[in-house]
């Protein structure tokens, strides 16, 4: 396929490539994402709905895709950006090429371009909101790019949200576990259940009265897309839940939700970490570890400071940005980045253990 295909961003930079995928058009906040592997775990990860991905890694698709490296029921991005684009691929337990992927799930994408350059551009300018184009020309693109939502005040996780609850895991695994899905990833769910738990998944405007109905050990708030600061219903639930003195452990928007819960604002980052190479510092063990990150909103330090019940436990050590909290009054905790990270790193699934140990804690108390 050699159809010409051309990348708009808002502050009026063109760049010409090859079309990938669909043709068709497409925008969203465009972003970058260093993981070396994975892309199809990124692709599929409900916190990327509404953006479009610029993959570092030089060569994408050489791969393939399979089924079972999903973190949900399929792609969820805007649109992808990459520099050298493989349709072939090598591995035998693939079953179609990232092509065929693509078109199936209806991606746009563009390729042939110069990764690492646009890389350093949004580095310097900052996330935006950009359009790809495989059927406009570049007039009617700035047209509809107009049209394309700011990330900063868009509520997107009940959209990516299961509509209906479900359940995950062995119904005989001795904890039970609520998730309100606010955008959950499928390898969330393969980590609890891999420790004997049974997990009721719940729509992310589930309220708290809801969720208890089923009498469940402790409660889960997932990652998912948007910004955080506009889900009311999502924050009361939270409320809520540390008002009933419940095990709760959230990661990533679930981490600025508990946060807003706790009167904490967020704000949104210039451009984000997404990765999987950040270096993130346990304060409370001394240790570093290695993580996966996918965010662009963060928890105000100020606030944190100033509030004498929230600590922090996890900072980034490339901006000391805050990784983690936790209170002091009630059992719970979270982190900014993904320990369940799949294909890696695996540095920080200890906190899997930790929530459950919590919650062993809080039935012994019982």
């Amino acid at each position: 396929m050699n159809t010409k295909a051309y990348l708009l961003l808002a502050d009026g930079l063109l760049i010409e490539g090859k079309a990938i995928g669909k043709i068709g058009t497409s925008g969203g906040e465009i972003c970058f994402n260093t993981g070396m592997t994975g892309y199809q775990e990124i692709y599929t990860d409900p916190s990327y709905y509404g953006q479009i991905i610029v993959n570092t890694t030089a060569h994408i698709g050489n791969y393939g895709t399979v089924v079972d490296e999903q973190e949900s029921n399929g792609p969820k991005i805007s649109g992808i950006v990459v520099n050298e684009f493989s349709e072939g691929y090598s591995r035998k337990t693939a079953t179609e090429s990232l092509q065929q992927y693509l078109e199936k799930n209806n991606v746009v994408g563009i390729a042939d371009l110069d990764t690492r350059k646009l890389v350093r551009y949004i580095r310097s300018k900052g996330a935006m909101n950009a359009l790809i184009s495989s059927e406009l020309t570049p007039d009617q693109m700035k047209v509809e790019l107009a049209k394309v939502p700011s990330m900063d005040g868009l509520e997107l996780s009940s959209i990516v949200s299961t509509q209906k609850s479900y359940f995950f895991g062995d119904p005989n695994a001795s904890i039970k576990i609520a998730a309100l899905d606010v955008g959950i990833k499928t390898n969330i769910l393969k980590n609890l259940a891999n420790r004997d738990c049974y997990v009721q998944i719940f729509p992310a405007k589930t309220t708290f009265a809801e969720m208890d109905k089923w009498e469940p050990h402790g409660y889960f708030i997932s990652n998912g897309p948007g910004d955080p600061s506009v889900m009311a219903y999502a924050i009361k639930t939270v409320k809520d839940i540390l008002a009933a003195d419940k095990p709760v452990f959230g990661i990533c928007l679930g981490h600025q939700l508990l946060a807003l819960a706790c009167g904490i604002s967020t704000y949104k980052m210039h451009h984000g970490h997404r990765g999987l190479n950040h270096p993130v510092k346990n304060l409370i063990s001394g240790l570093s570890e290695m993580t996966s990150q996918n965010h662009g909103f963060a928890v105000s330090e100020k606030d944190v400071e100033n509030n004498p019940d929230v600590e922090v436990t996890h900072i980034h050590l490339n901006d000391n940005t805050i990784m983690g909290i936790r209170l002091k009054s009630k059992k719970a905790f979270s982190v900014q980045y993904h320990p369940e990270a799949s294909p890696g790193p695996h540095d920080s699934r200890y906190l899997f253990d930790q929530f459950l140990e919590m919650v062993r804690e809080e039935e012994l108390v019982k």
